[in-house]
């Protein structure tokens, strides 16, 4: 087979789990990598469990991802059905074909699979060469009728003519069981790769979906970037031999293959998951990031003001102060509200450095006297200002900023002046007067 086709084949019975999310995000890179199609199958035959809610959930924190599918639900494509619970003909038609080289038998009311008796050797991209003997038959049919999963995954990965199977390592013992059907069946065996595990990141034992940072969901609700979340995620069992970690998809998928496959299972770090997306949102392009900017300050209820010019200038002044858009909005209340509520943390730090009334007064005389903010030259004027006061810029500055945004920390202190402009400067130096 020439052209590369994989599947990531989720279950709907819960939510999107970030281990399902990486597997999903291997097969989509290798897809794009090698010009592949990228194939979507559910495996919905457990009836009891199965939800449209958690598809739902699966198929939008795939699209949140960038996980585009080439063929699947919404999308179709010549290889369908894509579900598992309407494809039950498909599964009788090769259930007989078992029966008809007498590998297939009933017992007990289930049907189950007679096996070679002969070790098998899975050709791993990851794990090299792995002998296993299968010694006992097993059930490919319940005594309820329905197939069991290593049946249908097998059939299902011959009739969409899948040549790549990429899947996590808690599969790898599965596979003795698929390679003895594949042949059973007289079909061509996929090239596997299984892929490490993720690891809780405290203690031991594979991450489950209790696991803080679990579930993709999260990151929605959290307004990661995407494209962070998925820069994170490959680097999870992948390495690309570049000593980068922030990378833009198009060099990911440009490098994506088995060899940088790791065989070592990775430890989740929700830290680091943090760190990538801080990256990634100081690396927005300037309309990519004032876009992302305006709907976190409207769906926040922040009232930016009719002045598109002037709320892009704060939003980009904000930027590289932004560890997350989640709590982007507290740093534009000192732009767009006038009666922001100082701080009092900050407002006891800063009594503990002198008297900052003092300082502000004498700011507020400086200001008076300024014609206009000139972010450029505004530092060494406040510095010529302080030298001659007998004092120093530091000394300033802190009672300037608190004053004017009610924190202590913030964008920078010189371009927020410039973008409130004097008289906002002036009149806010006077409400912290009053405070």
């Amino acid at each position: 087979m020439s052209k590369t086709r994989v599947r990531f084949a989720p279950s709907p019975t819960g939510f999107f789990h970030i281990g399902s999310a990486r597997t999903a995000l291997f097969n989509w890179l290798y897809a794009r990598h090698t010009g592949g199609t990228f194939v979507l199958r559910i495996e919905d035959t457990d009836q009891e469990r199965n939800s449209e809610e958690y598809l739902n959930v699966i198929k939008d924190g795939m699209r949140w991802l960038g996980l585009d599918w080439d063929e699947g639900p919404d999308v179709g494509g010549e290889y369908g059905p894509y579900f598992q619970s309407q494809r039950s003909d498909i599964y009788r038609e090769y259930l007989e074909i078992l029966r008809g080289k007498g590998r297939a038998y009933d017992k007990d009311g289930a049907v189950f699979f007679k096996v070679s008796g002969q070790k098998q050797v899975l050709h791993d991209a990851v794990y090299g060469d792995v002998e296993r003997l299968e010694e006992k038959d097993f059930p490919i049919f319940r005594s309820n009728g329905t197939p069991v999963f290593h049946f249908v995954n097998v059939v299902d990965d011959i009739c969409m003519q899948i040549s790549h199977v990429i899947r996590g390592q808690d599969h790898l013992t599965n596979t003795n069981k698929h390679i003895e059907l594949f042949k059973a069946f007289g079909a061509p065996i996929p090239q596997f790769a299984h892929i490490p595990l993720i690891l809780k990141s405290v203690g031991q034992g594979k991450m489950s979906k209790r696991d803080k940072g679990a579930l993709i969901e999260e990151y929605q609700a959290q307004k990661f970037l995407p494209e962070a979340v998925r820069n994170y995620l490959c680097l999870l069992g992948w390495n690309p031999k570049n000593n980068l970690e922030i990378m833009d998809i198009s060099e990911i998928i440009s490098l994506f293959d088995f060899p940088g496959i790791i065989k070592s299972n990775a430890r989740f770090d929700e830290r680091k998951m943090a760190h990538f997306n801080t990256e990634h949102i100081r690396r927005l392009a300037p309309e990519k990031f004032c876009g992302l900017a305006r709907k976190v300050a409207q769906d926040a209820g922040v009232n930016i003001g009719t002045d598109p010019v002037f709320a892009d200038r704060v939003f980009l002044l904000c930027q590289p102060k932004t560890a997350n858009m989640e709590a982007f909005p507290s740093l534009l209340a000192p732009f767009f509200n006038d009666n922001f509520e100082y701080d009092a943390l900050g407002r006891e730090k800063l009594f503990k450095k002198g008297d900052p009334a003092l300082r502000a007064r004498e700011l507020l005389e400086f200001f008076d006297a300024l014609p206009e903010i000139d972010a450029d030259r505004l530092h060494g004027q406040i510095e010529a200002f302080a030298e001659a006061k007998s004092a120093k810029a530091s000394e300033y500055l802190p009672a300037l900023r608190y004053a004017i945004s009610g924190q202590s920390s913030g964008p920078d202190l010189m371009s927020m002046a410039a973008i409130l402009g004097k008289e906002k400067v002036v009149g806010r130096l006077k409400r912290f007067l009053l405070a």
